[in-house]
């Protein structure tokens, strides 16, 4: 650090040291615990010791800056030591089996980490036989600086750990970049978007100054509420073509998805939907004020009275056009409220679909509202209409059954549901699924999580974050029997001529049940990831259960390495390049999962084993499909707390060819992924155009999407 960076840093630590220590002056363990915020309190004591030099049971100002100077300015050797010396825990200069155990154990604690007491014992040995060259029973300070070098990633994050350890944030350069909205890579890759919304601010400024120029004569008021209703007539019929779901998945395979952005439509729902809410404020405000000013110079009518009555007779249907107004108000504030991110994302989706079903009564309100409004609705709202009654038609013909249930980590709900013969869809596709037993009329859309060459059963996996799917999760987690059995038990009641089986349920597990319980489903509709297998180089990136979309693809993909393995065994080559079909221009796939705990990887982990065994044999060219793993609970190679760990899980998954947290052979990453790496190593590949398709949350989209206009890289984010 410079000389004004080391006396801000000086600065920062003493009021820091202040804040914590209180009026004595000294820090002792407890507080230091808390200053650290650290989980397991062998750390805390170890670092507690090493920086208490004179054994007072306290630290003072001037020993945590002596501590701090030797992390931040020592030399390697000055750090390595240090870490040394938190491993020894009986400080007798070297570090024996049981003391790596402790070590090993607490930061297994400290990264949220659970493995048996055997696996932690084979991660001792590996990391003790691997240290000590000598073979004298212990591990000395030599010994671990030549173990930490042939791990030269762990002896660069060291350094970076040790420097960054307790650094005030202040002191971390800010890099000014421009915005990203005004770099060239953001316009090149979200041209179709942003044309397409050029072309809607001018049509709507187009229709504003036409409707204003014809009723000039008003005053500038009237010609204000004009102009903004003649927008509203446009944007409340355009608002329902975004959601032609049937339409827009049929569109999604031709040459229109190339010209507009139909897969941000959801997104243009949302943009159109504010638009409305702006316009009608605007147009209702305009009237008052015409009514206000026509109320003074008239004395006809009140202001009262024009609004809430139908006595002045404004409106093509006896006179209700200030009524239904004063209404379509209100129903669109509410719907714009409950549509929210904050009322969707708290567990209350409820409110957000029941509120949006007003759209209903609005269109009503508007065709007695506007005597122009039906010319604009009529098409537009028949393919709507036309839409609604063949998805419920097609939901109800035949009523699917859910056939098992799978109860995983994190309130995840595994349904398996008997697939029709008519049902056809492509991977990433979703649907809406309607369960009577949850809810009677509440529709829910997910994602398909099995591929389409899955013929017998379809796949959905929702995870527990509203009243709903807590209620699906809860149904089947209470459902309990007599006796386990491995046989379903079906009853029949009889009603009227028809008879009919109700499931009481059949357990595997307490986890893994058989079932029979009706349910419907709408669909499919298409999603951007349709696109993945007209790109080059694929990256997909799914955060949590984001994976859900992913799992179809990546399945679909190996299916069709199989088929062709079996009709051509014997090849050398790489089938990605010289056996394709018109359909699959893919040449490399790298998947991306991100989790905040282990028990999260239990979901998919089978299938991922399997994606694995398909590709045992080696190409030519490399993997087609790489699998990089993050946990983000874990602590990262950066904190010094997690170094041993880390070089003990490579040590063991290099020699039993398998990752200790998943069991998979792709190691997993501890913390979070460094996307400028990451995306660097895609980059270097050269593999093709490289698009990415991401499932998670908005914050995280937003960061990659960043660093994709960096790279440009296309971005898709699932989104329906």
């Amino acid at each position: 650090m410079s000389l004004d960076e080391d006396t801000r840093w000086l600065e920062w630590v003493t009021r820091q040291f202040e804040t914590i220590a209180g009026e004595d002056k000294e820090i002792d363990l407890e507080e230091f615990k808390t200053a650290l915020k650290v989980k397991e309190s062998f750390f805390a004591e170890r670092f507690f010791a090493l920086f208490d030099s004179d054994g007072s049971s306290s630290i003072s100002l001037d020993e945590l800056l002596k501590a701090l100077d030797l992390l931040i300015h020592g030399s390697e050797t000055d750090k390595l030591r240090f870490l040394f010396q938190v491993y020894d825990v009986d400080g007798s200069g070297s570090i024996d089996p049981d003391e790596l155990r402790t070590v090993l154990k607490s930061c297994l604690r400290e990264s949220a980490i659970s493995l048996p007491e055997e696996k932690l014992d084979d991660l001792t040995l590996a990391l003790f036989e691997s240290a000590d060259k000598d073979h004298s029973g212990s591990i000395t300070f030599e010994e671990l600086k030549a173990e930490l070098e042939s791990f030269p990633e762990v002896m660069e994050n060291l350094t970076i750990s040790a420097a960054n350890w307790l650094k005030p944030p202040d002191l971390e350069e800010k890099k000014r970049h421009p915005p990203r909205y005004l770099t060239p890579a953001y316009w090149h890759n979200n041209s179709r978007k942003l044309l397409f919304l050029c072309g809607y601010a001018c049509l709507n400024v187009l229709l504003f100054a036409v409707a204003a120029w014809r009723h000039a004569s008003g005053g500038p008021w009237f010609m204000l509420a004009k102009g903004c209703g003649q927008c509203l007539n446009f944007n409340c019929t355009f608002v329902v073509v975004l959601m032609l779901r049937r339409c827009l998945t049929w569109l999604r395979a031709t040459w229109v998805v190339r010209v507009l952005p139909l897969d941000q439509n959801i997104l243009l729902h949302q943009i159109v939907g504010y638009a409305i809410l702006v316009f009608t404020v605007v147009h209702t405000f305009a009237h008052v004020m015409n009514f206000a000013r026509m109320s003074h110079s008239h004395n006809t009518y009140r202001l009262w009275e024009y609004l809430l009555t139908t006595r002045p007779g404004i409106g093509w249907v006896a006179g209700l056009a200030s009524i239904s107004g004063v209404i379509l108000q209100l129903l669109v504030c509410l719907m714009v409220l409950c549509s929210c991110t904050f009322v969707r994302r708290s567990g209350h989706f409820e409110i957000f679909y029941w509120s949006h079903l007003s759209y209903i009564w609005v269109w009503v309100l508007l065709v007695l509202h506007c005597a122009n409004f039906w010319k604009w609705f009529v098409v537009p709202g028949f393919a709507f209409l036309l839409e609604k009654v063949v998805g419920s038609a097609i939901s109800h013909m035949n009523g699917l059954y859910i056939v098992e249930v799978n109860l995983l980590p994190s309130k995840v709900t595994h349904l398996v549901i008997k697939r029709p013969q008519f049902f056809h869809f492509k991977p990433g596709d979703y649907v809406y699924i309607n369960i009577p037993a949850i809810a009677k009329y509440e529709w829910h859309p997910f994602t398909i999580s099995s591929a389409p060459e899955q013929q017998d059963t379809l796949w959905l996996h929702i995870r527990s974050m509203g009243q709903w799917t807590n209620r699906l999760y809860e149904y089947f987690r209470q459902a309990d029997t007599p006796a386990a059995s491995t046989k379903r038990l079906t009853m029949n009641m009889t009603n009227g001529q028809h008879q009919r089986k109700v499931q009481v349920s059949a357990k595997l597990g307490d986890s893994h049940k058989f079932c029979n319980i009706k349910c419907y489903v709408d669909g499919p509709y298409g999603t951007p990831t349709r696109q993945i297998f007209t790109s080059e180089h694929a990256v997909l990136i799914g955060a949590g259960i984001g994976i859900t979309p992913f799992a179809s693809i990546l399945q679909s993909i190996m299916y069709r390495y199989r088929m062709r393995k079996q009709n051509c065994p014997n090849y050398s080559y790489s089938w990605c390049e010289n056996i394709k079909d018109n359909e699959m221009k893919l040449r490399k796939v790298d998947f991306i999962w991100i989790n905040r705990d282990q028990k999260s990887f239990e979901w998919f982990v089978s299938l991922l084993t399997k994606l694995e065994m398909d590709q045992a044999d080696k190409e030519p060219e490399g993997r087609f499909l790489e699998m990089h793993m993050y946990m983000t609970s874990a602590l990262s190679k950066n904190d010094m707390k997690a170094i041993g760990l880390q070089m003990a899980l490579d040590l063991l998954a290099k020699k039993e060819k398998k990752d200790s947290i998943t069991g998979l052979r792709t190691r997993t990453q501890p913390g979070r992924p460094d996307w400028g790496k990451v995306f660097q190593k895609v980059a270097e590949e050269k593999k093709g155009k490289v698009h990415v398709f991401f499932c998670g949350s908005p914050a995280l989209g937003k960061l990659i999407k960043a660093h994709c206009e960096r790279f440009g890289f296309s971005f898709c984010k699932e989104n329906f």
